[in-house]
């Protein structure tokens, strides 16, 4: 008879795509999970007989073997299992056969090609790429997720939001992950060859997700995104200006060049991004207040002069906030108990094994205390847990001098912020991180990883807590959160209020509200400052001060006002790269006592409202005009405006020039734009300017069939 040849393949996309939820991807090739049957039909030049041998041939990687597990050879007429993977005949009839191809839930993840072999001859289809992603469907995966909802946001959804602000104003910036669009799974598998993981490593999340922590930063390994954070971004985007990471991952994937520039928010919708796109669940997680504690002791000196502005004398800082990641995974690396969410981190701040990356942290762990347990947990820890130590320095004869104002044991990890299930809202999950600041289980924490990181650090170490840590000696360090540092609840207690919303070019009028709840009469020396700052805590101006004696009888209330014109501060907003905040600090002594008080707090301005004019629902290919316009009711005008606008599976990401925009003055700016996809989709828009660097907006559309 004749000798049996395969003549065609067919990949049987749309069927296969739909049962492994890959069919947005925007690829030629078939894109399946780990660990879940795919078909594929045959084209035979006879009917297939009992005695024909037929075998599939996957490979992965330049040199593949057998024995790396790197090239899977499948027998069809046995259907044997292979590694954990097995081929199937379904039905062969006319010249068809078609097979069912599993493979198995702890297989490499990337990009596989495909041979199929008889007897005499090998057929090699045009297009012989198959993509293996992990499987958050698969029990067997170790990626594996429950929840349908869940497993829609956090590996489907390609919309979210960073959260950012500050812990009193929290602000949702819409981001488009956009883990489906063109070149994105190129981009990712490029990045997994850029990494200096084996073949094998590449079976497992925790290995992958933090290799990928380090190759979203430039640092080590020319990564896909340069951090800036000089407030000058010649020769780059500013960070403030992007509104997702499809464009960033495809001009890093088209020029194999890292991108300028990045902050935490960017990093973290990035790694977002490839996470989701390679299968592993992924969310971008918000701390407010985070604690930068570069010296390993959970805690952050600041230092203060004698109007209570802040000094820039500490290596440690303090974030308003920091965006990281959750990947969702088990961890058979660790004791049992540490499955679920685990931080990674990829904005380089510190290294970790000779390299900037961090994570898989388990929140478990965190939780807990058990900053021992790999990866990066005592980094972590810090940042949601580390105490702020407030000194005043003064001069006193010609040396300077430091008084300890107080010490805030709640100050870090406050309302830790994701995007919710199913939701356009904000989710606080500073649960999943810490127990109920004072409950008996956050102390016992808290023992757990000052007993670790106070033993392995310091050896003996001496409670001195009565010196700045800037200037103690090497071998004197300091004991965290020593029993006499409880403060009982204080006689005064200080607000710090603005009646008003605080617009760009009005004045800010704020109020200090000082209280006492003692019977007795007392008078209080008040010294107040306010300063702009960046995200990052760097001072960027001192904008005022006052000094102020107040006297207060019995339980009563003043009002000290705090006003700032505005050209105190419109010129700075204008001469840096950065969206400022306003930091406000408020020290009050009593006098004739060691009385002391602080307040601080974080405000942030308000923006006039960009509005979107479209259709609720359009037909797939229907061509529809989005509008989009912005009255600048501010009091200044807005220099070199700039409007990004980008609408996933409608159009890609365009540029509008506005020019400037007097006071009072509107503009309106129109795009056309056919959809291809239907869904639930997001248009997101952004007007950045010299004095304003980010007003957002997004607008839902229902695209039907």
């Amino acid at each position: 008879g004749t000798q049996l040849k395969v003549t065609g393949v067919d990949f049987l996309k749309s069927q296969n795509t739909c049962l492994h939820y890959t069919n947005a991807y925007d690829n030629p090739s078939l894109v399946v999970r780990r660990g879940q049957d795919f078909q594929l039909k045959l084209a035979l030049n006879r009917d297939l007989s009992a005695t024909d041998k037929v075998k599939l041939q996957f490979t992965i990687g330049h040199k593949p073997m057998k024995i790396l597990g790197t090239l899977i050879s499948l027998n069809l007429s046995s259907g044997k299992d292979y590694n954990g993977w097995r081929a199937t005949i379904i039905k062969s009839c006319s010249k068809e056969c078609l097979v069912a191809v599993t493979s198995s839930a702890n297989a490499i993840v990337g990009k596989y090609c495909l041979n199929v072999m008889t007897e005499s001859n090998t057929y090699k289809p045009e297009n012989d790429t198959v993509y293996l992603l992990f499987n958050p469907w698969c029990q067997a995966d170790t990626v594996f997720m429950a929840g349908d909802a869940e497993k829609n946001e956090y590996v489907l959804n390609d919309t979210g939001y960073v959260y950012v602000g500050s812990a009193d104003y929290i602000h949702g910036r819409p981001w488009n992950f956009g883990q489906f669009e063109e070149f994105i799974l190129d981009s990712c598998m490029y990045l997994l060859d850029q990494s200096k993981l084996k073949l094998n490593a590449r079976r497992d999340p925790v290995a992958v997700s933090r290799a990928m922590s380090a190759l979203v930063n430039s640092n080590d390994d020319r990564g896909v995104l340069m951090g800036n954070w000089s407030g000058s971004y010649t020769g780059g985007t500013s960070p403030l200006k992007w509104i997702g990471s499809v464009s960033i991952l495809q001009q890093y994937y088209k020029t194999k060049q890292s991108v300028r520039y990045g902050q935490c928010w960017v990093f973290s919708g990035v790694l977002t991004t490839v996470m989701r796109c390679l299968g592993i669940p992924a969310r971008s997680v918000s701390n407010f207040v985070s604690a930068h504690d570069t010296q390993e002791d959970l805690r952050v000196d600041i230092y203060l002069n004698e109007n209570g502005e802040k000094l820039n004398l500490s290596r440690d800082s303090i974030w308003n906030f920091h965006v990281w990641n959750d990947v969702w995974m088990k961890r058979p690396d660790l004791p049992a108990g540490f499955d679920g969410w685990q931080t990674v981190d990829s904005t380089p701040q510190e290294q970790s094994k000779g390299i900037f990356q961090c994570g898989p942290s388990p929140l478990k762990a965190i939780r807990e205390g058990y900053v021992y347990l790999n990866f990066d947990c005592k980094f972590v820890y810090a940042e949601v847990n580390a105490d702020k130590v407030y000194w005043r320095v003064t001069k006193v004869n010609g040396k300077e001098k430091y008084t300890k104002i107080a010490v805030d044991t709640s100050a870090a990890g406050k309302n830790i912020s994701t995007k919710a299930v199913g939701q356009n809202s904000r989710e606080d999950i500073t649960m999943q991180y810490k127990y109920p600041e004072g409950s008996p289980e956050e102390r016992k924490s808290m023992e757990t990883a000052s007993s670790f990181i106070l033993r392995n650090r310091f050896g003996s170490h001496f409670a001195s807590a009565i010196v700045p840590r800037a200037r103690v000696p090497q071998h004197v360090r300091l004991g965290s959160r020593d029993e006499h540092e409880v403060l009982p609840k204080p006689e005064v207690q200080l607000e710090i209020t603005s009646e008003k919303p605080l617009y760009p070019g009005n004045p800010l009028d704020l109020d200090i509200i000082v209280k006492t709840s003692a019977p007795r009469s007392r008078t209080i020396n008040l010294a107040a400052s306010c300063q702009l700052q960046s995200y990052i805590g760097q001072i960027g101006a001192s904008l005022g001060c006052i000094k102020e004696i107040v006297k207060l009888e019995g339980k009563s209330e003043m009002r000290v006002p705090l006003k700032i014109e505005a050209d105190k501060y419109v010129g700075v907003l204008a001469s840096v790269g950065d969206e400022d905040l306003i930091k406000v600090i408020v020290i009050a002594e009593t006098e004739g006592t060691d009385e002391k008080f602080m307040k601080e707090t974080t405000l942030t301005f308000q923006y006039p409202p960009i509005t979107v004019e479209m259709p609720e629902t359009v037909k797939v290919d229907q061509e529809f005009t989005c509008a989009f316009i912005f009255k600048n009711t501010l009091s200044i005008p807005l220099q070199d405006c700039k409007l990004c606008v980008e609408g996933l599976g409608m159009f890609n990401m365009t540029w509008f020039d506005e020019g400037d925009i007097q006071p009072g003055k509107i503009f309106k700016s129109k795009i056309i734009c056919t959809p291809k996809r239907a869904g639930d989709k997001k248009i997101v828009a952004k007007l950045t300017s010299v004095q304003v660097k980010d007003i957002s907006v997004e607008k839902a559309i229902t695209i039907t069939e």
